[in-house]
Formats: C-alpha cells, sequence, structure tokens
C-alpha cells in the first residue's frame, strides 16, 4: 500500500463525525429567548435564562448577547472568568496541573533515535502507536474500576514517583543495554511504550477531574474551555523545552550522544510538579474513597 493511500483511509475517519453530527438534535433558540426548534415556540424566563415548558434551561447567553452585543457579551465573560479563575480553590490546584503538563520531555529527540539509530520500520512506529493507544485504555479501565476512589493527591503522587524510574528504562535501551539481556530493540521499546502509556492515562484522569471540579456553576462550560486551552498551551511548551533542551545539549537526527542525558533530564523533571502538591489540599470538593484522609475541603 502506497503513503498516498494510506493518508486516504485515515483521512476518511474524521468525515465521520460530520456524518454522525447530522443525527444530533440540537434546540435553537432565537435572540429573545425563544424555543424555536422542532416547531415550538416557548418563552424564556428572564433574560439571564430560565426554565421552559419543557424543563430545560434556556442558556443566559442570550440575554447577555441581547442587552450587551457580541463584544460586550464576550468581554462580560472573560471578566466573569478571571474572576472565577483567581479563586484560591481554582488557581492554586491548576498551578499544579499546568506545571505538570509543562515539564519537559525527549519524545522528539527518542523518535529520531528510534528511526535513524536503531532503524525501526514506518511499520513498527505504527503498532506502537496502536500499542500505546490500547494501553491508553487500560489506563482508563484501571481508573475507572480500581483507582478512583483513591485521593487523588495520594494517586498523582504514585504516579509520578513512579514515572521517574519507569521513564528511565528508555536509558537502556539507548545504551544497548537490553540486547546484552537477549531482549530485542523492538520487544523492549514495544513494552515500554505500553507501561508508560498506561501509568499516563492513570495520570490524565485525576487531571481532568480536577480541571472539572474547580469550575464554578454558571461558566463551568467557559472555564473548563479556558482550562484546558491552557492545559493544551502548557503541553506544547514542555514540547518547547524538551526541543531546547535537546539541541543545547547538540542532540540531532544523527548525533545520539548525548540523548541519554536529554531522556535522564527530562524524567527528573516530572518530580517538579509536587512543589505544587499541596495545592490539591485547596480542592473545595471530596472525591468518592477521599472520606478516609483524602483530599480536604478548604
Amino acid at each position: 500500500m502506497t503513503p498516498r493511500n494510506v493518508f486516504l483511509i485515515t483521512s476518511v475517519f474524521p468525515l465521520l463525525v460530520t456524518v454522525f453530527a447530522r443525527y444530533f438534535n440540537e434546540t435553537k433558540f432565537s435572540e429573545e429567548g425563544t424555543q424555536i426548534a422542532e416547531g415550538k415556540g416557548t418563552e424564556a424566563k428572564g433574560p439571564e435564562g430560565g426554565t421552559q415548558g419543557g424543563g430545560e434551561r434556556v442558556p443566559a447567553q442570550i440575554g447577555l448577547l441581547k442587552r450587551e452585543g457580541l463584544l460586550g457579551g464576550f468581554l462580560t465573560q472573560a471578566k466573569e472568568v478571571w474572576q472565577a479563575a483567581k479563586a484560591p480553590n481554582v488557581l492554586y490546584p491548576m498551578l499544579f496541573v499546568l506545571a505538570w503538563q509543562a515539564t519537559p520531555n525527549a519524545s522528539t529527540g527518542f523518535f529520531y533515535f528510534l528511526t535513524n539509530k536503531l532503524e525501526l520500520k514506518p511499520e513498527f512506529l505504527g503498532r506502537l502507536q496502536v500499542a500505546g493507544s490500547l494501553s491508553s485504555l487500560l489506563g482508563v479501565y484501571l481508573y475507572q474500576t480500581r483507582l478512583k476512589e483513591m485521593s487523588i493527591k495520594r494517586l498523582l503522587t504514585i504516579c509520578t514517583l513512579l514515572s521517574v524510574p519507569l521513564g528511565l528504562t528508555q536509558l537502556i535501551l539507548i545504551n544497548g543495554i537490553n540486547r546484552q539481556l537477549g531482549i530485542p530493540d523492538q520487544w523492549f521499546a514495544l513494552g515500554d511504550d505500553v507501561i508508560l502509556a498506561t501509568l499516563g492515562e492513570i495520570a490524565f484522569m485525576p487531571l481532568l477531574v480536577i480541571s472539572a471540579k474547580v469550575c464554578p456553576p454558571g461558566i463551568e462550560g467557559t472555564l473548563f474551555a479556558t482550562l484546558m486551552s491552557l492545559f493544551n498551551l502548557s503541553g506544547i511548551l514542555g514540547q518547547e523545552l524538551g526541543a531546547g533542551l535537546t539541541s543545547a545539549l547538540g542532540v540531532t537526527d544523527k548525533n545520539f550522544e548525548n540523548l541519554g542525558t536529554v531522556v535522564a533530564l527530562c524524567n527528573l523533571s516530572t518530580l517538579f510538579p509536587l512543589v505544587f502538591i499541596n495545592n490539591l489540599d485547596r480542592l473545595n470538593f471530596q472525591t468518592e474513597g477521599e472520606e478516609d484522609g483524602g483530599v480536604e475541603a478548604s
């Protein structure tokens, strides 16, 4: 199969989202807050959003946009988001989440090592991606069935402490120790990817829980979207920090002499978010199983 055919096949799947989206029923409202979908005309109660005859909540944004216009409504919501985000029970836990996401990683240099040094084929790299995706699903399953009742603070501390020695196993592959032990590069890389992907997803789930729970009622959708944007921006920052460290130590697509140092520094940097771990004590909610010594309400 040619690369063109591969890209053609993979481009079809995003189009399925468009197909399935046509089957979603979405309630529409006029500028006055009147429901106009499916021929209904129930009036909203008040400009700030109210309850319709069917029991659904009319979005408060309708009245806001009608009173202040698009720009005024945007500025008002931005002010509300800022007021909510700077509250201690939101700001301090999110500092931990963003610090977690912004730690540098050595993925770029390590990828070139796999392809140029070990000469792993695209087919095997695709299998690594599939194995990583399946491992992420395993991580979600383990969190939902075994770990969601554990204190978030305790779970993230354990995941952080485990991630360092597990991440440092990449040094075994870089230095060829696995071959001295009779383990082929492909099998070691596969096992390493599966373990790290599972652990990463287990740690990622409580981060989403934190991001959702800190959002106060009324602007939870807008604030959550803002926090997720910052979360992704922190991830980009982590990628850039890792790339800068890789470049500073002279690691290129042909020179891997200092790749082990890059991997070690990036893995050790994952301990940095533990500086902010006590910020989770400001969370004003309890999850299941945290009644006994878990995260306490502020």
